[in-house]
């Protein structure tokens, strides 16, 4: 026997997206029931990447959606590009007024699972979701099992697929038509988190001749830090001496401090843009919509750009039956999409070295970042794009 339930607005997949919709629709008396696949722990533990924006952390703090963000994360006013063996730093505050935060997604969820729960959100977990039909009804559905394996059903008056790069909505939207924009790059990052007090005070982005190096933090006593090696590389294949060795020898002039791996990953490179953002009534927002590069700091940022104009959208629909806005809702957010698409992509291919790289490659390459450090505008264009664009809210 099938379970029905009836609300305003379903939305899949319990991320920053999922949860920060959730939690900004409340704001306007709009209800709505987020599902997920995963358990609350597997959901707090999802490590990461951990540079937010400094639009993301205002929103945060002024919806009331997170405090800890400035009690516990840390604010980094700057990066350091290292090339040809110099370090050169872009300063944020001096060219655009504003700065980053260090504040790992894990954190971020922890802080709006607890808000959503205390404000009594309908939060279902342990859910499948199979599919979602009449999309382009008034009345969309979604379809799938529940935790005890029974089948369930949510009808609502908007769908939304906030649920990962692997979606079940998203077939709704793009009809299962295989024309995505997609990007696969040559290379990944090999990813440690170690025991080890900071190498640096600011993130240290590092080109040099045998590949691109981050220096990255987590806390006091936990750092992450990542180097480029080949897609198909074992994360096991290499010992910690290894490890160090390569990290070391990408970013010539500081010494690492090492300590114990506890973890390490490969994390492949992918672009992506669904040809679809929106069918009727179903949309999708984050990583169901979106992938960037990791280099650009974009991912989980672009997903609360994402949700600050869906909110918008959903509020004239829902409160003031005007249409105009969700209409707008993906030409509107696919404007950032592509801007921030465009900066990943340069970040990348400006720090990283191709496999099939020539001599002259390498040189222009060197040329491009010291056109970037050597200018106010080159740096200015930098800072704005890795602090953040201010968030898009205009709509018909």
């Amino acid at each position: 026997m099938t379970t029905a339930d009836r609300t305003r607005v379903a939305i899949v997949g319990a991320g920053p997206a999922g949860l920060l919709l959730s939690h900004l629709l409340a704001a306007s008396g709009i209800e709505s029931i987020v599902v997920d696949r995963r358990s609350r722990e597997e959901i707090e533990n999802t490590i990461r990447a951990g540079i937010l924006e400094q639009g993301t952390v205002d929103l945060l703090v002024e919806s009331g959606a997170s405090t800890r963000v400035l009690e516990d994360g840390n604010r980094h006013d700057g990066i350091e590009l290292r090339f040809a063996g110099e370090g050169h730093r872009i300063d944020f505050p001096s060219l655009t007024g504003r700065s980053v935060w260090l504040y790992p997604q894990h954190e971020v969820l922890r802080d709006l699972v607890a808000a959503r729960l205390a404000a009594g959100q309908d939060l279902r977990l342990g859910i499948t979701v199979e599919r979602v039909e009449d999309a382009e009804t008034t009345r969309p559905r979604v379809i799938g099992t529940d935790a005890d394996g029974h089948p369930f059903e949510i009808e609502a008056d908007v769908v939304v697929g906030a649920d990962g790069s692997r979606s079940a909505v998203r077939s709704a939207v793009t009809g299962g038509i295989r024309s995505d924009l997609f990007r696969e790059y040559p290379f990944a990052w090999f990813g440690i988190l170690c025991d080890a007090p900071p190498s640096a005070d600011e993130l240290i982005y590092s080109n040099s001749p045998d590949g691109f190096a981050l220096i990255s933090q987590r806390s006091a006593t936990v750092q992450r830090m990542y180097f480029q090696c080949d897609p198909d590389t074992d994360p096991d294949s290499l010992s910690d001496a290894q490890i160090w060795a390569e990290l070391q020898a990408r970013v010539p002039g500081t010494t690492l401090h090492e300590g114990h791996i506890f973890q390490r990953d490969v994390l492949r490179f992918r672009s992506f843009v669904a040809h679809q953002l929106r069918r009727g009534r179903v949309a999708l927002i984050g990583d169901a919509a979106h992938t960037v590069p990791p280099t650009g700091a974009k991912g989980m940022n672009l997903a609360v750009a994402d949700v600050v104009l869906l909110d918008r959208a959903l509020g004239a629909l829902l409160v003031e039956n005007d249409e105009r806005p969700f209409d707008a809702f993906a030409e509107t957010a696919l404007r950032r999409i592509w801007k921030a698409q465009h900066f990943s992509w340069w970040m990348t291919s400006m720090l990283h070295v191709s496999p099939d790289a020539s001599q002259f490659d390498r040189e222009r390459q060197l040329g491009e970042l010291r056109s970037v450090v050597e200018s106010e505008a080159g740096r200015t264009y930098l800072a704005e794009a890795y602090t953040g664009w201010p968030f898009e809210t205009r709509l018909p």
